[in-house]
């Protein structure tokens, strides 16, 4: 019988629950002002202004930029990327990026080769899903245009060497883009100290805002080299057709998503208060627990790092017996427990971790708001599934 109990933990895929405050904010938005910001005087067109501002502000705040103009807003992840990617790539230049990263990165590069003459280099990561930074640097090459790594896996949870992997990139005349989709909100992130020229991320993740935004960081002097993806009104120079220098108008054309960004200022406010590091570490206590969980149990594989040592709460297991699609399918309908199954578009990962014929893996996400109690649940659910294969064995 099917439980109505939802414990869900694909949060690598969006957060859920949000914050109470996020969906206040976005339902006063909607009910209360209701107008588009950057284009009219009056009042309400006024405090839309605010909440981009606000918006803005607080997200610098969190990554360490003393200039909130640096920040760009997007749609989602994928869009912030493409504005990375395809706004600084020109024809016959060589990209870097790795075999952990998602096709949010590998789709545009692969659309480049087609019809760019870009060329590619994706460096191998180990068993557990680390590359090494002596990979990346012999990887570079005379032309090498960007170097585009995945701070956080959506597989297998390791955190790469971000530090060290900029150091390597500044010898060199490339520009460096993090993608940090699955560690922004989750671990402190400090851009001074990654010494990024891009920085991109989705708010509806870590962030724990609403889907249909995204952030783009932009280091001072790199707007020279990135063009914008698309050009339009700004409310800004309307007595010209040319698209603006300024940042933040140069990237933001047409109408934000005001509700999103009403709901993405609550969220960042939240995060301040709850700060990342006490965030980062209910993560780890949450990843330790299920991790010896699922330790206990003989027939489960976890691909990814072993312990909570430069890892997220993303966690990825298979187990014998069982198609990654037909487990999640009985601990849904059965048990109420909602994970995603597949290859998470990053086909390249699952190439290195060898899961790719058997179906991909079985990711578990907890998010800030997921308990001890629901990690003790999904670990004697999975003991009791992976027993109903043991007892079918045939000796």
């Amino acid at each position: 019988m099917k439980s109505n109990h939802r414990l869900y933990l694909d949060n690598a895929a969006t957060s859920w629950p949000k914050p109470d405050a996020v969906y206040d904010a976005v339902d006063r938005y909607q009910r209360e002002i209701g107008a588009p910001n950057g284009r009219s005087g009056y009042r309400e067109a006024l405090q839309s202004n605010r909440i981009v501002e606000r918006a803005r502000s607080g997200v610098a705040e969190l990554i360490g930029a003393q200039d909130p103009s640096r920040i760009v807003f997007g749609f989602n992840g994928t869009d912030v990327l493409n504005i990375a990617i395809r706004g600084v790539v020109r024809p016959g230049d060589h990209v870097v990026t790795t075999v952990c990263d998602h096709n949010s990165v590998l789709r545009p590069l692969r659309a480049l080769r087609e019809t760019a003459d870009v060329s590619v280099s994706y460096v191998p990561s180990d068993g557990h899903g680390f590359v090494s930074p002596d990979d990346v640097r012999a990887a570079l090459r005379p032309n090498t245009r960007l170097v585009a790594v995945n701070h956080a896996s959506n597989v297998t949870g390791a955190i790469q060497l971000i530090e060290e992997i900029g150091r390597i990139v500044r010898e060199s005349d490339a520009l460096y883009l993090v993608d940090a989709a699955q560690s922004l909100g989750h671990v402190p992130i400090d851009i001074r100290e990654f010494e990024v020229d891009l920085l991109a991320a989705p708010g509806h993740k870590g962030l724990l805002g609403p889907l249909g935004t995204a952030v783009l960081y932009i280091r001072p002097g790199v707007e020279r080299e990135l063009q914008p993806l698309r050009c339009g009104g700004t409310g800004t120079q309307s007595e010209v057709d040319r698209q603006p220098d300024e940042l933040p108008e140069k990237y933001e054309s047409g109408n934000h998503n005001l509700p999103g960004l009403a709901g993405l200022t609550a969220a960042v406010t939240f995060l301040h208060d709850k700060s990342i590091d006490a965030i980062h570490a209910h993560h780890t206590q949450l990843t330790k627990r299920l991790l010896d969980g699922l330790r206990t149990i003989a027939s489960v594989t976890v691909h990814g790092p072993p312990t909570t040592a430069n890892r997220t709460s993303v966690v990825s297991i298979t187990v014998e017996g069982y198609d990654p699609q037909e487990l999640a399918a009985v601990l849904e309908s059965a048990h109420g427990i909602q994970c995603r199954a597949g290859l998470h578009c990053a086909p390249r990962m699952h190439e290195s971790l060898g899961t790719t014929a058997t179906g991909g893996t079985l990711r578990i996400s907890p998010g800030y708001f997921t308990t001890f109690q629901q990690i003790d649940a999904v670990i004697a659910t999975l003991q009791s599934v992976a027993s109903v294969v043991s007892t079918l064995r045939v000796p």
